[in-house]
């Protein structure tokens, strides 16, 4: 169990290749009693992780271009496109998710097993993918999602042959209670569960010093913008598989930053909703202060139509209750719009909150776009700020231990996660079956077990430089929700919230629409992530330096989807 190498959990992937493969091309002759027969989804044994020597440029090329699906052009092609086509006759979900698996392996094929976003394969995908085709043919489709497959995050729940791991070996062979709520809704809705993606192990909370997009289980994912730099976190892989066509939408979390950063690392549209809109009841927790469950996607429509399937009131997570009364009859897809929709909008620039911290490239280039904006109709009012900035905003970088760092610990959003983090995994691990694992002892325990596969300690593991610090942080703790706890919750809340964020859409009395801001000031999307409110990010430009993406961000208050929607989908067509 001690070993330093990725684990890749497919099921037989010889025969699951050459059964996409053949699917692809239209023989499906006999295939589905191959499907069926599968056994165990997972490996008897793993592999080495294979780097390349070297990477050609024909090579990085081929990584980026996918083969037609059936003579039909599904790269980049959006869910209402795959709808068509479907419709049309012209391709069958069977077709289009056998497409899909054949360009994980085409990704892997150049072997950059490292880079790829891909942990797990569902074994019955195409079992699936041919009920919702037989439900078509009969005449009845569900929805925009029908026959559409997606992925999502390793810490997900699915009551299937897929595991649930946050990462870490120590949830191998862990068997949950159910489908999270995201996931039986998504199936309702006739989409069609692909697999699970990587990510940052136990979603950035077992250490400080780490490499952004590696777990123990799943090595460490890589944008294919610029393979040596961080991909963005925690929800790296479903950021990666939707910018490499791998799947058309694909969920991740959010405790504070883990949508809104590998999306705009990534060139796609992220949605982060506010805290209570979509229930967490499945997800391996963090803080459900401020957990929140995300969409990635290539397009603001496509993001909405998983969006709209997603949320909802569930009697399993009480934060959702909050919705009722706040969200829209029709969904939000009634919001989408173009860039006419400009016309009348009031939006801010928090300049010296966030703007002032990004590299004169970004400011440059994003100013141009909003240069876009006001030309189609916005106002755009500079220096609408979140009043105290200078208190909880750190001007050297993303720091969830800020109140810390100025010495006021009782100011910290790492405070209370930290606590929260204790006991809502603990409540997570009490139903799950086949495990020994019930707490963060026993978490911890495990890794020292087996401390060089899980960086147990400091160096031991180079993606895992601290070793497992932010756990025993989290141990030390003992779950206690003291004095101090509370202070820094109620602090970081009232100072991101009415204090925060609404002040600044008040600005006296301007009452703004929404904010602008830069993502890639990771301090932005922190502000959101301790008030729990919404943030959706663009893609705007690659940059010219680093290769990697940046996108901009509409920030807003409590329960404002339907407005940030409004807005993103305006710029997007503005972007065309």
């Amino acid at each position: 169990m001690d070993r330093s190498y990725r684990r890749i959990f497919y099921i037989d992937d010889d025969r699951m290749h050459a059964v996409a493969e053949r699917i692809a091309l239209g023989n499906t002759n006999g295939l589905l009693d191959i499907v069926n027969s599968h056994g165990s989804q997972l490996l008897n044994h793993s592999y080495l992780v294979q780097y390349p020597l070297s990477i050609t440029t024909a090579s990085v090329e081929s990584l980026n271009t996918l083969d037609l699906c059936n003579g039909v052009v599904i790269e980049e092609a959006s869910i209402d496109d795959l709808q068509r086509y479907m419709s049309d006759g012209k391709l069958t979900s069977l077709q289009l998710t056998a497409c899909y698996i054949y360009r994980v392996f085409q990704v892997e094929s150049l072997q950059l097993t490292t880079s790829s976003p891909v942990l797990q394969l569902n074994p019955d995908a195409l079992k699936i993918a041919r009920t919702a085709d037989s439900e078509r043919v009969a005449g009845h489709v569900r929805g925009p999602l029908h026959g559409i497959p997606f992925m999502v995050k390793d810490n997900i729940a699915s009551k299937d042959r897929l595991e649930t791991t946050a990462g870490s070996l120590a949830l191998r062979g862990s068997v949950v209670p159910r489908d999270a709520f995201v996931v039986a809704r998504l199936r309702e809705a006739g989409a069609v569960l692909l697999g699970k993606t990587t990510l940052s192990e136990w979603a950035d909370a077992r250490s400080s010093n780490y490499s952004e997009g590696y777990s123990a289980t799943g090595g460490q994912a890589r944008s294919s913008y610029n393979l040596t730099v961080n991909p963005g976190g925690s929800s790296s892989g479903s950021a990666i598989a939707v910018a490499n066509n791998i799947v058309a939408f694909a969920l991740g979390t959010e405790t504070d930053g883990s949508v809104i950063n590998p999306a705009e690392r990534n060139a796609i549209v992220g949605v982060k909703p506010t805290v209570g809109l979509v229930s967490r009841a499945g997800v391996v927790p963090e803080s459900l202060h401020q957990d929140t469950v995300g969409v990635f996607a290539r397009t603001v429509r496509d993001a909405v139509h998983a969006l709209d399937a997603i949320y909802g009131v569930d009697t399993l997570d009480n934060y959702t209750s909050a919705q009722v009364g706040n969200t829209p009859k029709d969904r939000y897809g009634k919001s989408l719009s173009d860039r006419s929709a400009l016309r009348g909008a009031k939006l801010g620039l928090p300049w010296l909150s966030f703007w002032a911290l990004a590299d004169p490239e970004q400011q440059a280039i994003l100013l141009a776009l909003v240069e876009l904006i006001k030309d189609a109709g916005a106002t755009i009012i500079n220096g609408t700020e979140i009043p105290n900035y200078q208190t909880i905003v750190s001007p050297t970088g993303w720091n969830w231990d800020y109140g810390t760092t100025r010495g006021y610990p009782n100011e910290s959003e790492y405070t209370y996660v930290k606590v929260d983090f204790y006991n809502n995994l603990q409540t997570y691990l009490s139903e799950l079956g086949n495990t020994t694992i019930r707490s963060i002892e026993d978490v911890v325990r495990f890794n020292n077990e087996n401390a060089r596969a899980e960086g147990a300690f400091p160096n031991l593991n180079p993606a895992f430089a601290s070793g497992q610090d932010l756990l025993l942080a989290t141990l030390a703790t003992g779950g206690v929700m003291n004095s101090t706890y509370w202070e820094a919750l109620t602090f970081c809340q009232e100072s991101t919230r009415e204090k925060g964020i609404d002040a600044a859409l008040q600005n006296g009395n301007d009452n703004l629409d929404a904010l602008l801001v830069p993502p890639d000031v990771g301090q932005s999307y922190q502000i959101a992530a301790q008030a729990g409110y919404p943030v959706i990010t663009l893609p705007a430009y690659i940059h010219s330096l680093s290769g990697m993406p940046f996108g901009l961000a509409l920030m807003g208050t409590a329960f404002s989807e339907a407005t940030l929607v409004k807005y993103a989908s305006a710029i997007e067509d503005l972007q065309k």
